[in-house]
């Protein structure tokens, strides 16, 4: 079964979407922000040419996706899966931004989880693949429980992997974590 790059997925703080043309204006609005940027190793992505090149290859990636806040409807960023490889069972997640208001684990952590499951329906592999300088990113994949491979790429990002078993190992110990809470167990 072929991977479907651009499905809808939807979680109670977030919505995926396939990113379309008309778009630009309400990503743009989210990656104005030059701060977003600062451990990215393209810096320039804030100005309307930078973001214009990003937008661009975004759409010709065809994996890309707009990211709305449930609640606002509003766009808050974006994200994209690239490089499916049939040999290897595997595709990339990555490219992510989100609205500074959306920062702190909630927002990207449901985000991921989405991408994730929608991914291992289809291979039994995720890869990120991270610049060394953007501490706030090999954060968020090593909170989804993506596990820094040995070696860098050709490019030296860091690469991260999770594996479908291990996914589902982490969302299992999540369940049992909320049931006994709800429960009134100790954790």
């Amino acid at each position: 079964m072929a991977l479907d790059y651009q499905p809808t997925l939807r979680g109670s703080l977030v919505e995926a979407r396939p990113l379309r043309r008309g778009d630009a204006a309400d990503l743009y609005s989210v990656a104005a922000d030059p701060l977003i940027w600062e451990q990215h190793s393209d810096k320039t992505r804030h100005e309307e040419a930078g973001f214009a090149e990003f937008f661009r290859d975004s759409l010709a990636s065809g994996g890309a996706l707009l990211v709305t806040d449930v609640e606002s409807q509003r766009a808050i960023g974006s994200s994209r899966f690239f490089g499916y490889s049939a040999a290897r069972s595997e595709v990339e997640i990555g490219w992510t931004v989100l609205a500074r208001s959306h920062w702190g684990g909630a927002y990207n952590g449901e985000l991921k989880r989405l991408m994730l499951r929608h991914a291992f329906e289809f291979v039994d592999s995720v890869a990120f693949f991270v610049s060394p300088e953007n501490i706030r990113s090999q954060r968020a994949v090593r909170k989804v429980g993506a596990v820094l491979t040995e070696d860098p790429d050709t490019a030296g990002r860091l690469v991260y992997r999770i594996t479908a078993a291990a996914f589902r190992a982490g969302e299992s110990n999540m369940e049992a974590s909320r049931e006994r809470s709800r429960s009134g167990e100790a954790t």
